[in-house]
């Protein structure tokens, strides 16, 4: 973990409220994992005071040199609003990389992935490592969901690693009208996985992690909440611990990837509908 001041490289708006941002970082950023994130802030900001939380995106290498990593983010509030803001060239304060990331077993050879909105963010990342690593994408599937067809990023970025792509919407905008779960939960049903991943907003994760538990498959979620420190020290993240853990993880130092076992988000197996 470490502190620097970063070069913003491009600020791209993809559609009315989403964004990818490049920022310039140290050597060290090349052993950053999937799922893991870092906290953003602006030079002379007293409002937002603190630091926001951002998943890393993926990693910018050119010609096997690391040049920065990308974020994609969604304008929501104050913080990024000044983000969509900022132009080739301004800096922004950077602490990380922070937090845990995912692990892939050895013995995983079919993995889904399922992303709610703007939890696709770290997931890309993940589908990039493992295709380095000629991971096999032949039975593995993507679940994408959004409220609107806007809200469903990245189709392309998966498709081009090989990955099967489902998409849903709660509008029918595009993809089947229904909760990403329901695709989820049927392809499940025919063939469990050995892995399910995941990220999105903490209903989206609870039902993920009831379906897991009702076809006895392992499975990793990324946690989405806001962070005050990043680093443990304003104890702001807690999330409640499953059977056999504490009461409260924080999820800047024990996740923000976490063994879905370990959490108490589950309010009800899976079903189809």
């Amino acid at each position: 973990m470490f502190q620097h001041q970063a070069q913003v490289l491009w600020n791209q708006n993809l559609s009315t409220d989403y964004y990818r941002i490049g920022l310039s970082c140290p050597a060290h950023y090349a052993v950053a994992k999937p799922g893991q994130f870092i906290m953003l802030g602006f030079s002379g900001q007293t409002d937002p005071l603190l630091r926001r939380p951002f998943s890393i995106h993926r990693l910018i290498v050119s010609k096997d040199k690391l040049e920065g990593f990308e974020l994609l983010y969604k304008v929501v509030g104050k913080a990024t609003a000044i983000m969509a803001r900022q132009r080739p060239g301004d800096r922004v304060e950077v602490l990380g990389p922070l937090g845990t990331g995912f692990i892939i077993p050895r013995t995983a050879r079919v993995v889904h992935v399922v992303a709610g909105g703007i939890g696709v963010a770290p997931l890309v990342f993940l589908a990039i490592q493992l295709h380095a690593k000629n991971f096999d994408f032949s039975n593995c599937r993507v679940f994408i969901g959004g409220r609107t067809r806007e809200d469903l990023l990245c189709l392309d970025e998966f498709v081009r690693l090989g990955l099967r792509v489902e998409t849903t919407t709660d509008d029918g905008s595009a993809g089947d009208q229904c909760l990403v779960t329901h695709p989820l939960e049927a392809a499940v049903d025919r063939h469990p996985p050995d892995l399910i991943v995941a990220c999105g907003p903490m209903a989206m994760l609870a039902c993920v992690t009831g379906i897991a538990e009702k076809y006895h498959v392992p499975c990793q979620v990324s946690i989405e909440t806001m962070m005050g420190c990043g680093m443990g020290a304003c104890l702001g993240c807690a999330v409640e611990g499953g059977a056999g853990q504490d009461r409260y993880l924080h999820a800047c130092l024990d996740g923000p990837v976490f063994d879905a076992a370990d959490l108490n988000l589950v309010t009800g197996n899976g079903i189809i509908t």
